[in-house]
């Protein structure tokens, strides 16, 4: 596309629309950048890019007829795409993207896309670090915390950019097409934006809905809903198991990861032999194993890298151990499966802080998983009825009410003896107690290591 000159509303002025602003008014085009924030001034954004460089803003209430005279809509992630000023636009026959379209279109060298609904974000921190050990030009973006529009100017036909995508990202791609996707799992979650789970599962799907023959589709072969997916694609399929000796593909085989290709099986590692913890890890790690072993990367690359990956910050993080006992930030576990898989990661007696925003999900599986692991139940947020009621309709009932996060690591440590852990998994979002989940998860830190 020609950008001089072409007008484009960029809906959302936090981190990925100021990076998608710049990467318009560095290409010609003239951008209006709205915010429904009313306090929002022209000079807060003088730091950031050229305020003064083809740049409107309008902030508070959206002016009428301001879609008639835009060329294209780019949203940001945390617009949903049937927001009323979105489909006024698009009713106007106004192209609507998002900022990882947008970046798509000036996009060179190799893409890699992994989405799932748990363990995105380490599998992506994973898949960077392999990558970089082998290859020089190496660009790790996305919902990982750093827009695609602020690296895509660097990339050339030498580079590889991995990219985390989130449903709400993937909810707006049209032409985006990676050389390998990579699906780690689906199960519940976001239905308060997606409103039904064949919803949801759609927008993961569009990973790999533009790919054809010649990339690339790595699939967790446990998981049915992406086996049916499987057959829906026009693209190569590589699936990994925990569960099963693959003919094709990354296994694990008691605690041994290995590599079954044509008629050679050949170990990576042993679980042992990683920093992190959890079936779902080992799956995470099969998932980077896959991308790097189809990229190209020696193998003696992969197991260094992967023996010298620590857990990502909030994903099971461990923080400290007080009087014997051992304290986890799970803050990024903002749904239940999340919740669940870290709750079977533990090897000790659990005292659980969860609760949080109601993303209208179910708590009855992740409750079922406590199995004599969970010894005592601490609740905040605006889900904690909900989640107590549902811990009671399973026989447990070890459960304390609380009404912030200092008192219930207070109450958590006061419950917990030596040789028990603290775990905060919340199984739901932050929203409504706190900015985000990274917020909740350094507060959680912080105020367990005031106790020292």
């Amino acid at each position: 596309m020609n950008w001089k000159d072409k007008r484009v509303l960029v809906f959302g002025a936090a981190k990925s629309g100021i990076s998608a602003t710049k990467l318009l008014q560095n290409n010609g085009a003239n951008v209006i950048l709205y915010d429904a924030n009313e306090k929002l001034r022209k000079e807060d954004f003088k730091d950031k890019f050229d305020i003064e460089n083809r740049f409107l803003l309008v902030a508070g209430d959206f002016l009428e007829d301001l879609e008639k005279s835009i060329d294209l809509l780019v949203i940001s992630p945390g617009i949903p795409i049937d927001h009323p000023i979105v489909e006024k636009i698009r009713k106007q026959g106004v192209p609507v993207w998002g900022e990882i379209e947008l970046a798509y279109r000036f996009a060179q060298g190799k893409i890699i896309g992994i989405t799932g609904t748990n363990g995105k974000t380490t599998t992506t921190s994973l898949v960077g670090e392999i990558i970089k050990s082998y290859f020089e030009e190496v660009y790790v973006v996305g919902n990982i915390g750093n827009p695609y529009t602020d690296i895509v100017s660097k990339t050339n036909e030498n580079s590889i950019t991995i990219i985390e995508l989130s449903s709400f990202q993937l909810e707006t791609v049209h032409e985006f097409k990676p050389d390998i996707s990579l699906v780690l799992n689906i199960t519940p979650d976001h239905l308060d934006r997606h409103h039904t789970m064949d919803n949801y599962i759609k927008m993961k799907e569009n990973i790999a809905m533009n790919q054809g023959s010649s990339e690339l589709c790595i699939l967790n072969y446990e998981d049915p809903i992406l086996r049916k997916m499987a057959s829906r694609l026009q693209t190569k399929v590589f699936y990994f198991s925990s569960e099963r000796k693959l003919s094709e593909g990354i296994y694990l085989d008691g605690e041994d990861i290995l590599y079954a290709h044509g008629d050679e099986t050949q170990l990576i590692c042993n679980v042992d032999e990683l920093k992190i913890l959890g079936k779902h890890n080992y799956e995470n790690t099969m998932a980077a194993i896959g991308i790097a072993i189809k990229l190209g990367v020696p193998m003696e690359h992969i197991k260094k890298a992967l023996i010298n990956f620590k857990a990502v910050e909030h994903r099971i993080e461990y923080v400290t151990t007080i009087q014997g006992v051992a304290y986890y930030n799970d803050s990024k576990g903002t749904n239940p499966d999340a919740a669940i898989k870290a709750v079977q990661a533990m090897k000790s007696p659990t005292i659980l802080i969860a609760g949080g925003y109601n993303k209208n999900s179910e708590y009855d599986e992740w409750i079922k998983t406590f199995d004599g692991k969970v010894k005592c139940l601490v609740l905040l947020g605006e889900t904690k009825e909900k989640i107590a009621e549902a811990a009671r309709r399973h026989g447990f009932t070890n459960i304390i009410m609380v009404n912030n996060l200092k008192e219930a690591v207070e109450i958590s440590a006061r419950e917990a003896k030596a040789g028990d852990a603290v775990l905060l998994s919340p199984a739901c979002a932050s929203w409504g107690m706190f900015e985000n989940y990274e917020q909740r998860g350094n507060l959680f830190k912080q105020y367990v290591k005031e106790m020292r």
